[in-house]
């Protein structure tokens, strides 16, 4: 098996042809915003919700993904808003949400997928380096999360989050910057599901575990290794549409008695698996008896 792909995830037209179990007008006339919607898991959530009949709602730092995104979901029929913007600056967020509101007269769902990290030993994580994943990862979705929680209270108007955490529950050394933000926004959402819930307002997470996206590129051979092969029971990853499909579970009416909780996608990695972004220390080799 390769590690070196000169892509990860699907590409277009592999996206289209995908199968999914939900009916094509389920979010027909409903608003949805994702987050870094431009690229990887953020880009198959736009495009599940678009197909299902949403108008969709964009953001992201790279204005050149966002308008690659933008004809590929009006290809569907789906009506499209994008604002270049990065999610670390309370301003631009009330900015963005406030001009979905204009544009769309509502907003019923809001996606916060945006985020990101590199590999690293914790050792050699800088200030800056440690700063930007958590102001990213936990600061930009709870700026994003509030934003969106005051126009709902103030219009008084029901609303739903969905927020993409990741597979934290065994730790997740070799990322530790991201594991610590990550469990941050999971017991952020449990603290505000029952603070928001006299408002109408559903608050969950999705937890991905080693699923495939353009984000593997950053990632070494050695430690892309152990996803492919040790990451979890199944011996395989998962990808952007098993996520988008959760997200989509979590969002729609199969999820309006469901608050505060966090559904894992990881194949059973909570359980048993044995991945390492940076590749596997030799401390860790198997060793014989």
């Amino acid at each position: 098996m390769s590690f070196q792909k000169s892509r990860y995830g699907f590409s277009d037209e592999e996206l289209k042809a995908l199968p999914t179990v939900y009916r094509d007008d389920l979010f027909s006339g409903k608003t949805v915003v994702v987050s870094g919607g431009g690229s990887g898991l953020g880009r198959a959530i736009a495009y599940l919700f678009a197909r299902l009949g949403a108008n969709i709602a964009i953001c992201g730092r790279s204005e050149e993904k966002l308008a690659t995104t933008v004809p590929f979901l009006e290809e569907i029929g789906a009506r499209v808003f994008s604002m270049p913007m990065t999610i670390r600056d309370p301003e631009q967020v009330d900015r963005f949400i406030e001009a979905v509101w204009n544009e769309f007269g509502a907003l019923d769902i809001l996606v916060n997928n945006a985020g990101g990290q590199f590999p690293q030993p914790a050792l050699d994580f800088k200030v800056k380096g440690w700063n930007a994943v958590i102001d990213t990862n936990l600061n930009g979705t709870w700026y994003m999360m509030q934003s969106a929680a005051r126009q709902w209270t103030e219009r008084k108007s029901p609303g739903a989050i969905v927020n993409i955490v990741a597979d934290i529950w065994r730790g997740m050394p070799g990322i530790a910057h991201t594991c610590a933000a990550r469990a941050g926004v999971a017991y952020l959402s449990k603290s505000v599901a029952v603070e928001w819930a006299p408002y109408d307002i559903r608050v969950n997470c999705v937890a991905p575990g080693v699923c495939e996206t353009s984000g593997f590129k950053q990632y070494p051979v050695e430690g892309l290794k152990s996803y492919y092969l040790d990451s979890n029971p199944m011996f395989r990853v998962g990808d952007a549409h098993d996520i988008a499909q959760a997200v989509v579970y979590l969002a729609a009416p199969s999820g309006k008695f469901i608050t505060g909780e966090v559904l894992t996608v990881d194949g059973g990695e909570q359980l048993w698996g044995d991945p390492w972004p940076t590749g596997r220390p030799a401390y860790f080799q198997p060793r014989e008896a």
